[in-house]
């Protein structure tokens, strides 16, 4: 089974549509912050969060429980494909129903070897895959920049790193991350 978890209007042939609101007219309505999940252990081979995620879990307590039934549901090598607005883009900042930031760095808190990597070493980074029992793997991440910027990219008036420095520095220089996750069993 594959699910398209907080569809909205944007329903996907041959998965699960699933949203909580009814206007959508989802294939079904449920709540994905409500644990646990209506699903059986290892049986969602995979799961899109299509600029929904980014919408859920508010309170760590519930995004970490979340994490933790996406987790249960997914078969392994399971893949997991999320795209997100980019937090620094104007899209992101002015939606108040936007609740987290989702990001590549802080998706690869819930990669299992990283955590030990971290814990061995001593490092400040929460081992989240640990304290949680999961172990998602960063198995691609794509930064989507706004024309005007992929255009400099496109004609050489801008450098890779140029562009890494500006999306640390400025607003509206991507627009989103498209993220695929594996799950690892």
């Amino acid at each position: 089974m594959k699910l398209n978890l907080g569809c909205g209007f944007n329903s996907i042939a041959g998965f699960l549509n699933v949203d909580r609101s009814p206007a959508c007219k989802p294939n079904l309505v449920f709540n994905a912050e409500t644990q646990p999940w209506p699903w059986e252990t290892n049986s969602i081979e995979e799961v899109v969060f299509n600029h929904s995620l980014e919408h859920m879990g508010a309170s760590s307590d519930v995004f970490l429980g979340m994490i933790r039934e996406l987790y249960r549901v997914c078969m392994p090598n399971a893949r997991v494909r999320i795209t997100v607005p980019h937090p620094r883009h104007d899209n992101f900042i002015n939606d108040p129903t936007h609740v987290r930031a989702i990001t590549p760095e802080m998706l690869g808190l819930f990669d299992l070897e990283k955590n030990k990597q971290w814990i061995q070493g001593g490092f400040a980074n929460s081992p989240l895959a640990v304290y949680l029992g999961v172990d998602f793997v960063l198995e691609s991440s794509v930064v989507v920049l706004t024309p005007s910027y992929e255009q400099k990219v496109v004609c050489d008036e801008l450098s890779n790193e140029t562009i890494r420095t500006f999306l640390a520095e400025r607003n509206n220089v991507a627009t989103e991350y498209r993220i695929v996750l594996s799950v690892r069993k």
